[in-house]
């Protein structure tokens, strides 16, 4: 019988830039492939995104063929300069990891925006540990702020 492990965490960050700049880090294709990849060595093989509820997000690439990840991203919700809802799968060399709902919500914050995302993932068959997917996402995080402050307009 397969095993599934449940996991929900919260990841917020305040960020130096409005609540419109933040979100345009997310809708607008060029700006997101700048700051929402892999390590060093990744190759991005495939990119897409279709940004409006009922579109899709594909990201694939890696270090190596064998090697690749697989991001599949379903837009449910999107309210400008506030809220993203989505759905997403990883894969990983073949093998579906997990599949979540995650939630980003953009909040002013002086005058910046405190970026929050709760994120709920079933994680099947113990091929992923969830701490790893909460890691990587402070990981995404850093890259996002690092890019924001690079090209803050």
């Amino acid at each position: 019988m397969s095993q599934q492990l449940q996991s929900t965490f919260t990841v917020s960050r305040v960020l130096a830039a409005p609540p419109s700049r933040v979100f345009r880090a997310f809708s607008d294709f060029e700006e997101k492939q700048e700051w929402f990849s892999g390590p060093a060595d990744w190759v991005q093989t495939k990119a897409t995104l279709d940004f409006r509820p009922g579109g899709l997000e594909v990201n694939i690439g890696g270090p190596d063929e064998a090697n690749q990840s697989e991001f599949y991203g379903h837009y449910y919700d999107i309210v400008q300069d506030e809220r993203i809802v989505y759905t997403y799968e990883m894969h990983y060399a073949g093998v579906k990891l997990s599949v979540s709902l995650a939630t980003f919500e953009f909040e002013p914050e002086g005058d910046g925006t405190r970026l929050t995302l709760t994120e709920h993932g079933v994680f099947l068959d113990g091929n992923e540990d969830p701490s790893l997917r909460e890691e990587g996402t402070r990981m995404m995080f850093d890259g996002l702020a690092e890019y924001i402050e690079k090209v803050p307009a």
